[in-house]
């Protein structure tokens, strides 16, 4: 059964939210520069309260609510793959290398053959 995805629209208080969120980063970035000379726990503690501030205003937006939607929607799909064994990944593995190895070796050999035609027999180039 197919569903229909419907579109939502971003409000004015979304995007009011979202350029909060992205005047609370910056404000963040300022502030951690600008408390340089009162040590290093006032800068950092400016900065981390500024981007929680900042997650906690984008993760409330419509924008914010999607990505959660999406992240829980992507978790609960990698939950779903079926992994290969360690044999079974060894194996698959080996067999990569050695078709890696096989094409390896006959590019070489086509180049080396198609060096030798165009060089020697043709043009003469080498003596």
């Amino acid at each position: 059964m197919a569903t229909s995805q419907v579109e939502t629209v971003s409000t004015g208080a979304d995007k009011a939210k979202i350029g909060l969120s992205i005047a609370m980063v910056l404000a963040a970035l300022v502030a951690f520069y600008l408390l340089s000379r009162q040590g290093a726990l006032a800068q950092w503690a400016a900065l981390l309260v500024g981007l929680v501030v900042a997650a906690v205003l984008f993760f409330t937006s419509e924008n914010g609510k999607q990505l959660i939607a999406f992240g829980q929607d992507s978790w609960r799909e990698v939950r779903k793959v079926v992994w290969p064994a360690r044999k079974e990944a060894i194996q698959i593995t080996a067999y990569v290398f050695g078709f890696v190895i096989v094409m390896a070796l006959f590019l070489w050999v086509t180049d080396k053959t198609l060096e030798w035609v165009f060089y020697d027999l043709l043009l003469g180039w080498r003596k």
